[in-house]
């Protein structure tokens, strides 16, 4: 045999030994998966560990799902329309598009992915019939959410090939997919109770309802340790269908968008203000509605209250109370913009929290050599800075904990999958520290227990027997596309800490974009009072208002009397339509009541001199 005869018996051979090991690896494949009555497995298949809520309650799941694979060649020889036919119905498609697929695929491919175990069973039991020949079913590694939308965007999803993408399954997905560990993935326990966040998410649907917002936040934290109970982002989305919402719904929003905060942030840009002893409780401005200043450079600044509103003597307790801009601008002119950027600093603003390891925003916190003239009196009242929800929470533990901040965390501990190693989940960015002295948290907590009063913006939060510590805002919503603030977009929040005396947990409401009314006060301080009467029962929050005792500034609410009118206009705020009516009987003023409930503007202001014949004007609600 020649050399050219040898090299052609040498190709025919490896040609034959190669259509042998085709031939058997096809139909050992077959005998293994399709013809056997058993469904085959894909390999690598993990065992995913689970999410759990505080107390147990299963949030993410591992489950079996299937592949229905077809192999053309094996159908053909069965039945193509009959296949096609009996398919149809279980798969939920339409019969002549699955006979087009088995006629013109030039191999073996798969017809439905992730089929539930009913759909496998069905195909299962036709094949051990003498059916479906040369239809196969592979079983898939699959999560299943037991809660569907119930807190979504903080457990997340996996993607097709089963790793994490969104929320808990993204941040943790080294944990649970367990490929450190041979493939036995750790349970993540979370600190979220999904009956608190039960409670979150109905009072935010009816309040998306009621207002027409375009998205609204609610959160529940205990600020003694930072937990996160509750953390309710809406609209949501069903993580078993993910593919059919909008992707905008995917974003756990607490952590990763940012926003301006408005008013709400004036608990801690005044407590900075009286931590740095630039104002102290007795220190008084005057607020006629409207903050004007014009600096060297001509740059002219401009800053109203609500409406114009003009509170007259305000210190620190009154800004608090009315929510005063010109007053919190004022206050802001004391205390250097380093300092106060310090502050702020010290607070967490323009830091990662740590809650959601590593991957949320910072926030906007500008250096202080970037600031221009209006930077500090607009960052006292919420302009100008931009804060992530967790942030929120984050500053309003100092306040609750008198003056100590405790990071927020959404994850409790990591179980390994044997169970025999439980690891405590630890905030690798921040830890407890001090930021306020005792007495500078306490007395914040009154002035805020004060504006759920008859003479304050958060009364509609009240809650009869329990004091609350509330703060209100209305930010308007800032266009980054224009540069300019909106004047139609805006987003109402309140902030509660509560009971007011001893607190144990911290609330927060912001309301993306509401039609119609917009102030927080008026819509997200109802959301406040409704959240709350829901909680306290369930978390054993004892009814029952006790005075504050820890604090000088701390207050007594009096009973009404009317004030005396002597050389200047006296403060009308908060008094009833009852006590003003001798004011009526009165020949040397004229006096003009409007609407019914207390006194929320007066004209005059207070302090202004009196002269006989006045005029006052005095707007209830």
């Amino acid at each position: 045999m020649n050399d050219s005869s040898r090299w052609r018996f040498i190709i025919v051979i490896a040609g034959l030994v190669a259509s042998a090991v085709i031939v058997l690896a096809f139909y050992g494949y077959h005998m293994l998966n399709g013809e056997t009555g058993k469904q085959g497995e894909a390999r690598g298949v993990t065992e995913r560990g689970a999410i759990l809520d505080r107390n147990g309650k299963t949030l993410a799941m591992q489950t079996r799902l299937f592949n229905i694979d077809i192999d053309p060649v094996q159908v053909a020889r069965f039945n193509i329309p009959y296949t096609a036919a009996a398919l149809s119905p279980v798969l939920e498609m339409d019969a002549d598009e699955i006979q087009d697929r088995i006629l013109n695929s030039p191999g073996y491919f798969t017809l439905k992915r992730r089929a539930s175990l009913e759909v496998m069973e069905f195909v299962e039991e036709a094949k051990k019939n003498g059916d479906l020949r040369g239809v196969y079913t592979v079983q898939i590694p699959a999560r299943a959410y037991p809660e569907k939308s119930l807190a979504s965007q903080v457990i997340g999803f996996v993607g097709e090939d089963y790793q994490g993408l969104e929320g808990i399954e993204n941040a943790f997905n080294k944990e649970l997919s367990g490929r450190e560990s041979g493939g036995r993935g750790s349970q993540v326990i979370l600190t979220i109770d999904i009956n608190v966040q039960y409670i979150l998410e109905k009072v935010a649907q009816s309040t998306l309802n009621e207002t027409n917002a375009e998205s609204a936040v609610f959160m529940a934290m205990d600020p003694r340790s930072g937990e996160i109970l509750g953390s309710a982002v809406l609209p949501g989305f069903d993580p078993n269908n993910y593919r059919e919402s909008n992707i905008e719904s995917y974003r756990y929003v607490p952590a990763l968008e940012p926003f301006e905060p408005g008013s709400v942030f004036k608990i801690f840009s005044i407590s900075s203000f009286m931590e740095s002893g630039a104002i102290s409780e007795n220190t008084g401005f005057t607020c006629n509605g409207v903050y004007e200043r014009v600096f060297p450079s001509g740059q002219r600044v401009i800053i109203e209250c609500a409406d114009r509103t003009a509170h007259g003597r305000v210190g620190p307790r009154e800004i608090i109370v009315h929510s005063c801009n010109v007053g919190a601008s004022f206050a802001a002119e004391r205390l250097g913009n380093r300092d106060f950027y310090q502050n702020m600093l010290n607070f967490g603003f323009g830091k990662k929290t740590g809650a959601w390891v590593n991957m949320e925003t910072s926030g906007l916190l500008k250096e202080p050599d970037l600031w221009s003239g209006r930077t500090g009196q607009s960052v006292a009242f919420g302009q100008e800075i931009a804060v992530s929800a967790l942030q929120i929470m984050q500053a309003a533990s100092v306040i609750a904990n008198d003056g100590i901040l405790v990071p927020p965390r959404i994850v409790s501990r990591i179980i390994s999958a044997d169970g025999k190693t439980v690891k405590q989940w630890e905030n690798g960015i921040n830890q407890n520290r001090r930021v306020l002295k005792t007495e500078t948290a306490q007395m914040m907590r009154s002035y805020m227990a004060e504006a759920t009063t008859v003479i304050g913006t958060g009364w509609r939060a009240n809650v009869e027997d329990l004091n609350l510590a509330v703060k209100t805002g209305t930010a308007q919503y800032h266009d980054p596309f224009t540069g300019r603030y909106s004047q139609t977009d805006f987003i109402a929040s309140c902030i509660a800490i509560l009971p007011a005396e001893h607190p144990s947990l911290v609330l927060y409401v912001a309301i993306i974009k509401p039609r119609g009314e917009t102030y927080g006060g008026r819509i997200a301080a109802p959301a406040i009072r409704e959240t709350t009467e829901l909680l306290i029962d369930y978390l054993g929050i004892p009814r029952g208002r006790n005075p504050l005792a820890e604090h000088p500034g701390t207050f007594n609410i009096p009973s009404e009397t009317l004030p005396t009118i002597g050389p200047a206009i006296p403060r009308f705020y908060g008094l009833s339509k009852r006590t003003l009516l001798p004011l009526l009987e009165r020949d040397d003023i004229r006096v003009e009541i409007r609407g019914d409930g207390w006194v929320r503007r007066q004209s005059p202001p207070p302090e202004t001199p009196f002269t006989p014949n006045t005029v006052i004007i005095l707007e209830l609600e």
